[in-house]
């Protein structure tokens, strides 16, 4: 990262530290080393791991995180993951509202049936964020899924309640926690050519992505 990018940066309060932006040349954490990127291929992601990774942690239940979905990610989609720079992974932390931990368990089943599904259902928690709650969450799960989807419904819903899944779900909270970085959701780490560069959460922009990334330099 070059000394006007770093400035640009820290001009616009980037949370955590950035990496490699110094004149002794201090080495940058790596994809494959990082906590939070434990077993990062086996994560849900768009686009294709060896470029940029633009690493999320996101809660269901979080109005942040659908405000991130709605205003960031149809950019990072055109730009870096349908551009061939990289990869948006995300990891499901469920820490705001309750029922976002039995939604992230019904997201980890699908994810074990059907990528696309999982897709399908992680974007209708967003788009219908306002009408869940801990008692119909996964009821209206299973309506969607079998209803838009290939996916049986009901075998997911039963997977959440038994927590079938809960290996996965308590790995992405693992990794959060091993990283430590904390509750605000959502928390991106972004990383540049597989290089850390910084952690923001929050209210995230494209613009703020794409400066932490190089895409707007020249």
């Amino acid at each position: 990262m070059n000394r006007r990018r770093f400035l640009t940066l820290s001009g616009v309060g980037v949370v955590g530290a950035v990496a490699g932006c110094s004149s002794e040349g201090d080495s940058a954490e790596s994809v494959d080393s990082h906590p939070a990127a434990a077993d990062l291929d086996a994560q849900p992601r768009r686009g294709e791991l060896g470029g940029h990774v633009i690493l999320a942690f996101e809660d269901p239940s979080c109005p942040t995180c659908r405000r991130f979905h709605e205003d960031t990610l149809p950019d990072i989609r055109k730009n870096i993951v349908d551009a061939g720079k990289g990869a948006y992974v995300v990891r499901t932390y469920p820490v705001i509202y309750p029922w976002g931990e039995p939604a992230t368990q019904a997201l980890e089943s699908t994810f074990a049936r059907d990528s696309e599904a999982y897709w399908s259902l992680f974007d209708h928690y967003f788009a219908e964020q306002s009408s869940f709650d801990p008692d119909n969450v996964l009821d209206r799960t299973a309506t969607f899924l079998t209803e838009e989807t290939a996916v049986d419904g009901e075998a997911v819903a039963r997977d959440a309640r038994e927590r079938t899944h809960d290996d996965a779900v308590q790995a992405d909270i693992q990794a959060a926690e091993d990283a430590g970085l904390g509750e605000t959701t959502p928390i991106i780490l972004l990383f540049e050519d597989g290089e850390f560069v910084t952690k923001v959460n929050g209210s995230v922009s494209y613009d703020l992505i794409a400066e932490a990334l190089g895409e707007r330099d020249g």
